[in-house]
């Protein structure tokens, strides 16, 4: 069974003004999404799965999806804010989405086969699917062995402004022992530090493995986040801003034991656009890969 690529797209449309224009990073008008789609297939991934926003379907559909769907199969999934559990009401004033595990969690009817998960607008590179879709290729759809290709956290920082990073602990096995969500990391001279909340900083050395939310798992998951979100929506679900997220739903249930994940080392670097600033190293970044042969001048033909 082939596995499938879920590509978490439902916030791109605020950052590509309703994606009529999606910002290309090669040099054939080429996406990031292109170049996760072009790795995926080569690595033998048989279908994408979209998370989108219905708002922004007709759009996405034309822009990025149209691509694609004369390639291998194409489903969308649709993240909306009322997507809740019944029992629970949404805050009226709540306008941010329910963060990444809900995204997931809404893609369960189209998503049978274990899937990796990936942003939208991150570069993960050649060898990190590679690596994803070999475990995923071995793994039984009924387990709850998940994996997690690690990045190094020094080679994923931004030069212009803090970042959200899941920062792991990993044994002598890479088997995962604890993921953090750590939301505002920033350099500090050769290592890094994240902004506590509290106006103090937590030290980092930035050679921790960390978490670009590139995830293998089965659909043992979804029965999982069902409750990891109705726990989340208990908690904090009056709060404007919270999010549930794949991280820390991850972290639960490696900590309790319900679930395992192999932490993956990739030879590839990854790189995104946190910041409009971001794009012209993106950009470089992809033609120094089409210099050396990883991909060819023009991606489709």
């Amino acid at each position: 069974m082939k596995p499938t690529l879920l590509v978490l797209a439902a916030g791109m449309g605020s950052r590509y003004g309703g994606l009529k224009q999606v910002d290309p990073v090669g040099p054939n008008g080429e996406t990031i999404i292109d170049y996760c789609i072009y790795d995926a297939m080569r690595a033998g991934f048989g279908k994408v799965a979209f998370v989108i926003r219905h708002d922004i379907e007709a759009a996405f559909r034309e822009a990025v999806g149209a691509r694609f769907e004369k390639r291998l199969p194409v489903e969308y999934a649709f993240q909306e804010l009322n997507k809740v559990p019944a029992g629970f009401a949404v805050l009226a004033s709540r306008k941010k989405p329910w963060g990444t595990a809900h995204a997931i969690l809404v893609a369960e009817d189209v998503v049978r086969e274990p899937f990796a998960m990936i942003n939208a607008d991150d570069f993960y590179g050649a060898d990190s699917f590679r690596v994803l879709g070999e475990f995923l290729s071995k793994a039984r759809v009924d387990s709850a062995d998940y994996s997690m290709v690690g990045f190094i956290l020094r080679n994923t920082l931004s030069e212009h402004g803090t970042v959200s990073r899941g920062v792991c602990q990993v044994d002598e096995k890479r088997m995962l022992k604890q993921v953090v969500e750590l939301l505002k990391i920033e350099k500090h001279g050769n290592a890094a530090r994240n902004l506590d909340g509290k106006g103090g900083f937590e030290p980092l050395t930035a050679d921790e493995y960390c978490s670009m939310n590139m995830w293998g798992f089965t659909p043992t998951l979804f029965g999982f986040l069902r409750e990891e979100f109705a726990k989340f929506l208990k908690e904090r679900g009056q709060e404007e801003k919270s999010e549930c997220l794949i991280p820390t739903a991850v972290n639960h249930l490696v900590t309790n034991r319900r679930a395992t994940v192999k932490v993956l080392p990739t030879k590839s670097s990854w790189f995104g656009v946190t910041y409009q600033e971001d794009r012209p190293i993106v950009m470089e970044s992809v033609r120094a890969l089409i210099r050396r042969g990883e991909y060819p001048e023009k991606l489709w033909t």
